[in-house]
C-alpha cells in the first residue's frame, strides 16, 4: 500500500499536468469542435443601412516616442473605407521627445478629424487615455451610441477594420469586438515564429469562445472596438486595459467577440528578452485584474460559460508557472520509487536542456524549431511568475518604455498580409 505522501504527490503531479494540458490543448481543440457548425453574430449593420445609421466612430492612441512607425499607422488609419464625417481620431502625445508630435502635427494639416493633446511629464497610456476621453466625453455623448476604437501606435489598419468591428453594434447584446490581428513582417527572425503561432492560437481561441458564449476572454490591446458609452476609466496604475474592458463587459451584461474580417497589423516580437519584459509586464497585469475580477471564476456568481472560459483560457495559464514547478518537484520525489514518474523527470529535464541549448545556438545563428519552442515556452512562463513576485512585493508604475521599433521601409517592416 503506497503511503500518503507518495498518493499526494501524484496528485499535485497528475492536476499540475492535466491543468497544462487543459489550457494549452484540450480547451481549444473542445471549443474548435463545438463552434465548427455555429455563426458568428449575424444581426449587423450592412449596406441596406443608411450610412446615418451606422455608429460615429472614434479612434484612440496613445503615443510615446513612435517615430518610427507613426507615419505608417496613421496613413493606413486615414486611408480607412469608414465615412470620414462619422470618424475621428484622438492621439494623446505623452511627453514625447523625439519626432512624434511633428508627425502629428502633419497629419493634423491634411486631416482636421485629427485632434491632437500633448501632455507633459510621463503618465502612461492608460491615464492619458483615461484623461484625453473624459475630456471628450460630453461631446461624444451627442453623437448617439458611439464607438470606440483602442489602438497601440505601431498597428496599421486595414481599409475596412473600422467597418468590419462596428457592424456588430447593431446588435444589442455586443459591447466589444476584437479583430483578427495578423503578423505584418516580411521575414522572421529570432522567435518571430513563435510569436506568430501564439497570437494565431489565441486568435482562434478567441473567435470560437465568441461564437459559443460571447465570452471572448479579453481582446488583444494591440486593436479592439467598444461601445463608448461602456467605457470606465481603468485605475491608472493597472498594466493592462485590454482585459479589463472586456470584463467589465461581462458585467454590464454585454458580450465580447471576434470578427475575423476586420485585420489590423502588428509586428510581432523577433528578440525573446523584449517578449520576456512584455510578459513579465502582463503577468502583473493579470494578477491586477484576477484580484478585480476574482468573482468571474467562480460559476454561481458569473455563470458557468464565462467561469469555465476564464479558467481554461486564462486562470489555469496564468498559474502556469505553478503548475509547472508541481509537475516537476512532484515527479522528482516520485522518480525515486517509480519507473514512470522517473521518465517523466527525465523528460522534463530534457525540454529544460533542450531550451539552454537553443539559447547556446541561438548565438551561431542556428535555428531548430522544436527547441526554440521549448525556449519560449520555458521563458514565458519564468517571465509570469517573475511577475506575479513581483506584484505581491513591488509598487507597481502604470508606465514602461515601449520596445524598439523596426522603422517602416526597412527590409523588416510590414508587408500586409490576408486572413487565412
Amino acid at each position: 500500500m503506497e503511503s500518503l505522501p507518495n498518493i499526494l504527490l501524484q496528485i499535485v503531479f497528475w492536476l499540475s499536468v492535466l491543468g497544462l494540458a487543459h489550457s494549452y490543448v484540450l480547451y481549444p481543440a473542445l471549443i474548435r469542435y463545438l463552434a465548427r457548425r455555429k455563426r458568428n453574430n449575424r444581426e449587423v449593420y450592412d449596406s441596406g443601412d443608411a450610412p446615418g445609421d451606422w455608429p460615429h466612430v472614434v479612434g484612440v492612441m496613445a503615443v510615446h516616442n513612435e517615430e518610427a512607425v507613426l507615419e505608417a499607422t496613421l496613413t493606413s488609419i486615414f486611408a480607412t473605407a469608414y465615412p470620414r464625417d462619422r470618424f475621428e481620431l484622438l492621439v494623446a502625445a505623452d511627453n514625447c521627445s523625439d519626432r512624434s508630435v511633428e508627425i502629428l502635427n502633419r497629419f493634423k494639416e491634411k486631416h482636421p478629424n485629427l485632434t491632437v493633446r500633448e501632455f507633459p511629464g510621463r503618465n502612461g497610456k492608460i491615464r492619458v487615455i483615461n484623461q484625453i476621453l473624459g475630456e471628450h466625453r460630453v461631446r461624444l455623448a451627442g453623437k448617439g451610441d458611439y464607438a470606440l476604437i483602442l489602438c497601440d501606435a505601431n498597428v496599421r489598419w486595414a481599409p475596412r477594420l473600422v467597418a468590419e468591428l462596428v457592424q456588430h453594434f447593431k446588435n444589442d447584446k455586443i459591447g466589444l469586438v476584437s479583430p483578427n490581428i495578423l503578423d505584418g513582417r516580411r521575414e522572421h527572425h529570432g522567435i518571430a515564429d513563435e510569436e506568430d503561432a501564439y497570437i494565431n492560437r489565441e486568435n482562434a481561441i478567441k473567435l470560437h469562445e465568441g461564437i459559443l458564449w460571447g465570452r471572448m476572454m479579453g481582446a488583444f490591446g494591440a486593436c479592439f472596438a467598444m461601445r463608448g458609452r461602456l467605457f470606465e476609466p481603468v485605475p491608472e496604475k493597472f498594466r493592462s486595459d485590454d482585459f479589463t474592458h472586456t470584463i467589465r463587459c461581462f458585467e454590464l451584461g454585454y458580450d465580447a467577440i471576434v470578427e475575423p474580417g476586420a485585420i489590423a497589423h502588428e509586428d510581432v516580437s523577433e528578440d525573446i528578452w523584449t517578449e520576456f519584459g512584455r510578459k513579465r509586464r502582463i503577468s502583473i497585469g493579470n494578477m491586477q485584474n484576477l484580484e478585480r475580477f476574482w468573482r468571474f471564476l467562480l460559476p454561481w456568481r458569473a455563470g458557468m460559460a464565462t467561469a469555465f472560459a476564464f479558467w481554461s483560457h486564462k486562470g489555469l495559464r496564468w498559474f502556469g508557472p505553478f503548475l509547472l514547478l508541481g509537475a516537476f518537484g512532484a515527479s522528482a520525489f516520485l522518480a525515486l520509487s517509480s519507473w514512470f514518474y522517473l521518465l517523466a523527470f527525465l523528460g522534463q529535464i530534457a525540454g529544460v536542456v533542450g531550451a539552454s541549448l537553443d539559447s547556446w545556438l541561438a548565438g551561431s545563428g542556428t535555428h531548430l524549431r522544436p527547441l526554440r519552442f521549448a525556449r519560449y515556452f520555458m521563458l514565458m512562463n519564468l517571465a509570469l511568475g517573475i511577475g506575479i513576485w513581483r506584484f505581491f512585493t513591488e509598487d507597481q508604475a502604470g508606465f514602461w518604455e515601449p520596445p524598439k521599433r523596426v522603422a517602416a521601409g526597412t527590409e523588416n517592416a510590414a508587408l500586409p498580409r490576408e486572413a487565412a
